[in-house]
């Protein structure tokens, strides 16, 4: 939300009230996470005694729920409604509690509260001045003008529009009070995150609305909005405020990132580093960690695609087929019309077409195969569960006590409520006896179009559970499956998220259409999330919206093949590489089998990011933070550690890339180049740029079939020139059978 007009006006209709001094600093045992400091700052510098009537102040609380992270709390009234920030299970961590992660102190000097490698000192009087330290040096802070309590009236004009006027479904609601802090953005610093975002990967010059919105990756709405950001001086940043939040990063004030929420009280965490890897082991570790995604969910997704026809001798087509071409499938998908239509959902195969579910379930699973199907939150009037969970209570209800109801998706859809445990309850009933049936996961679609006119079970305020609903949502379908498959089994595939929604992997980048163009903003979406704190990503090979020419695909089909997971999927059109040309065939053979050759990397890769939070699909920035010339790279990544992907935007095969300092070896062809440069390349369809980093050792794994081997049989160590000594790396197998192995760098080996 802009509420400036230049650097000394305010926009018509705004008035704004900011921290002008620290006028008294305590410290205090009376914060969420115990010791504290609190602060009182008058809106005006007080020179007499009088000047403290009238006066409004804002109150700034300081504590730390873990080592390293600092909570600040800025609040207008303290004793307003708030309605309360995301679920936090690195908060209760050891470390925290009644004493607090942080030590406080308070002098003549100012307060302090240092925890870990991260400081937070406010100084005394006039101007207003907090600012963070990351081992000693200053990254950040809240100076004059930052912290802000602003007013608006009914006419107020704000981001060129007139607050209070009626907003499309995707809006934020409209407010009449915010409160913002601004944090100082300093020369060459750059912003990083703030969810699946598919413009341009540095957010400097951008306004964010952190706002879940179903509006395809060609737009600036995102479906996993998330209100944490990174910047590369070594600190991230996490609102805690799971409703509207709006960014302007550099985008208002050019020196500033500027964050606000409605209401009355912000509350942020600050997160040290130093290193990006560091900002994310401790955000995730605050928020939420993905627990073990099993080894079969890395290899390849079939889907039916959505709107086409099929039935049960089309899908055993399909699957005899990529079988006969030596193309493993892991996991069959059904879309949404296994399922009677306007019956959405009904959880029930439509009978017409498959008249012998079981029996198919298990036919399948003979083939080796898992089975996903496409469910959501909505429950269409025509459904027979619709009257069931209105009588019960279970779906999300008016002012008036009526049913919340729409058109737009299925006819006259009602909304389940899952802040009500006994929706929750019942809404698992229905996937258990699914998962009795056969079904081994869920694609769980939806979850945006989270109405605001509308009152909750549980009294929740509605703007905080529009983000929030995704959160709730997938974990009622992840919990079933831990319970129903085991800890290390269960998977979802999800489009929609908001912080903490990494512990509940897999995630999808939703709706692409089938363009290089499309491909490119995609993977900004999946490189944005990574620097959010999501490890486990994938998306629609080929695009969804339209049918691809055979081009796009076999680019596309090498690209998401080069990834944690991996799908085919469309609309309107299957995605059997056979319906493009021969060559996609072989395209997909080739880096199908490559996949399965790399599980044993991968899958290490994996169990680390369930450790650390360091994602799978690394952007450069993650892994070479110190090298400059990363800065901006939005069309490459690293798979791992020591693999560099840049896939293929273009029909010509023409790629230009980045490689960091040092020799690096072509995986595909083994040609050595030395790194520190740009590189221009032209590749065939059965070929990318992907290069190994210098040094390192690759676990090759002995099969091509399929994902979930012993990883430990006919093992390969894969040893590349440019480090020195020895090297031990750990091989884990999908059983658990954890092996170490040694190998001498001095002598690299094919």
């Amino acid at each position: 939300m802009k509420f400036t007009d230049g650097f000394w006006q305010l926009r018509p209709g705004v008035t704004a009230l900011y921290a002008q001094e620290a006028y008294d600093i305590e410290q205090t045992t009376d914060t969420p996470d115990g010791t504290g400091i609190v602060v009182t700052a008058p809106t005006m510098v007080i020179a007499k005694r009088g000047d403290v009537l009238n006066r409004p102040v804002l109150t700034t609380t300081l504590s730390s729920p873990a080592e390293g992270v600092i909570r600040v709390r800025i609040a207008h009234h303290e004793g307003a409604h708030w309605h309360g920030g995301f679920e936090l299970p690195g908060a209760d961590e050891p470390g925290a509690g009644e004493a607090g992660a942080g030590t406080a102190s308070v002098s003549a000097d100012g307060g302090e509260l240092a925890s870990g490698a991260l400081t937070a000192r406010v100084a005394p009087g006039a101007p207003w001045n907090l600012s963070f330290e990351v081992d000693g040096r200053r990254v950040t802070g809240s100076g004059h003008k930052a912290q802000g309590y602003v007013r608006l009236s009914p006419d107020a004009q704000v981001d060129g529009g007139i607050v209070g006027n009626a907003r499309a479904e995707a809006s934020a609601p409209a407010a009449t009070a915010f409160v913002h802090e601004q944090l100082d953005l300093g020369v060459g610093e750059l912003i990083y995150g703030l969810g699946e975002r598919f413009g341009p990967l540095v957010k400097n010059g951008q306004t964010v609305e952190i706002w879940n919105a179903d509006g395809g990756t060609s737009s600036e709405q995102a479906y996993k909005s998330v209100p944490f950001h990174l910047s590369n001086r070594g600190y991230g940043v996490l609102v805690n405020d799971p409703g509207h939040v709006s960014y302007e990063i550099g985008s208002e004030a050019v020196e500033r990132v500027q964050f606000s929420v409605p209401g009355e009280a912000l509350e942020y965490f600050v997160i040290a580093g130093p290193t990006p890897k560091d900002v994310l082991r401790r955000y995730t570790a605050l928020t939420g960690r993905p627990p073990v995604v099993p080894a079969w969910s890395y290899g390849l997704w079939l889907s039916t695609s959505f709107t086409t026809d099929y039935d049960e001798q089309t899908v055993n087509s399909f699957i005899d087929e990529m079988s006969a071409r030596e193309l493993p499938v892991s996991v069959f998908h059904f879309d949404c019309f296994w399922m009677r239509e306007f019956n959405w959902c009904d959880f029930e195969w439509d009978a017409r077409v498959f008249p012998d579910p079981t029996g198919m379930l298990e036919r399948l699973h003979e083939k080796d195969l898992r089975v996903s199907v496409w469910i959501n939150p909505y429950i269409g009037q025509r459904s027979p569960l619709f009257r069931e969970a209105g009588d019960a209570g279970y779906l999300v209800k008016r002012a008036d006590g009526s049913i919340w109801q729409w058109d737009l998706w299925q006819a006259g859809m009602g909304l389940v409520d899952f802040t009500n445990p006994d929706a929750v309850a019942w809404y698992q009933s229905k996937l258990r006896g699914l998962i009795a049936q056969g079904v081994d996961c869920f694609k769980t679609d939806f979850g945006e179009r989270i109405p605001t006119d509308v009152v909750w079970a549980d009294g929740s305020d509605p703007a905080r559970m529009h983000n929030h609903y995704a959160q709730l949502y997938n974990r009622a379908v992840h919990d079933v499956l831990t319970e129903t498959r085991g800890a290390g089994e269960a998977v979802l595939f999800a489009r929609s998220a908001t912080a903490g929604g990494q512990s509940m992997p897999v995630h999808w980048g939703g709706d692409s259409t089938s363009t290089f163009a499309s491909m490119a903003e995609t993977l900004r979406g999946g490189l944005s999330l990574a620097l959010t704190g999501f490890a486990f990503w994938s998306h629609d090979i080929g695009g969804f919206e339209g049918t691809p020419d055979a081009g796009v695909f076999k680019r596309w089909t090498a690209f998401g093949l080069l990834g944690s997971h991996s799908r085919f999927h469309g609309s309107s059109s299957y995605r059997v590489p056979w319906a493009f040309d021969d060559e996609a065939v072989e395209v997909t053979r080739i880096f199908t089998h490559l996949k399965m050759r790399l599980m044993p990397y991968l899958f290490k890769a994996g169990l680390d990011a369930t450790r650390t939070g360091t994602p799978l699909m690394r952007p450069m920035q993650l892994e070479f933070p110190d090298d400059p010339s990363v800065a901006y790279l939005d069309r490459q990544y690293m798979l791992g550690g020591d693999l560099l992907v840049a896939p293929v935007f273009s029909e010509t095969g023409e790629v230009e890339f980045y490689l960091p300092d040092g020799e690096w070896t072509s995986l595909l062809t083994g040609e050595r180049v030395t790194g520190g440069r740009w590189l221009r390349e032209t590749h065939g369809y059965e070929s990318l740029p992907l290069y190994v980093r210098p040094g390192a050792v690759l676990p090759w794994g002995a099969r091509e079939d399929r994902p979930d081997y012993d990883y430990h049989d006919g093992l390969q160590l894969r040893v590349f020139p440019g480090g020195s000594g020895r090297r031990s790396i750990t091989v884990t197998s999908p059983d658990g059978t954890v092996r170490t192995y040694t190998a001498d760098l001095e002598e690299p080996t094919e």
